[in-house]
C-alpha cells in the first residue's frame, strides 16, 4: 500500500482511491432454498479455503475496481515516460 498508484482506466487519478477489504466467509448452503445451513471451519478437509487478495483498489474518479498490482504497475510505467 505504500507504492504510488495511477488509475489504468482514466489515467489521470494518482490521489483518490478506495481500498476494499475482502473478507471470506466459508458457508454451506441448502441446494434448494439457498439458505445458509452452516459455517465451515478453516481446517475442513473437503473445503478449499479462500486464497484471493485481501483487498482490491477502486479509483474514486472513474470507479474502476482492480487488483492493487495493476494500479502500481500503471504508476511505474507512468513515471518512466
Amino acid at each position: 500500500m505504500e507504492s504510488p498508484y495511477l488509475c489504468p482506466s482514466c489515467g489521470t487519478n494518482r490521489t483518490r482511491f478506495n481500498l476494499i477489504q475482502q473478507v471470506a466467509q466459508s458457508v454451506k448452503k441448502d441446494p434448494h432454498t439457498g439458505e445458509i445451513t452452516a459455517t465451515i471451519a478453516e481446517d475442513d478437509p473437503l473445503h478449499i479455503p479462500y486464497t484471493g487478495e485481501a483487498y482490491r483498489v477502486q479509483c474514486a474518479v472513474c470507479g474502476l475496481i482492480e487488483a492493487e498490482e495493476r494500479f502500481i504497475k500503471t504508476a511505474q510505467r507512468g513515471l518512466q515516460i
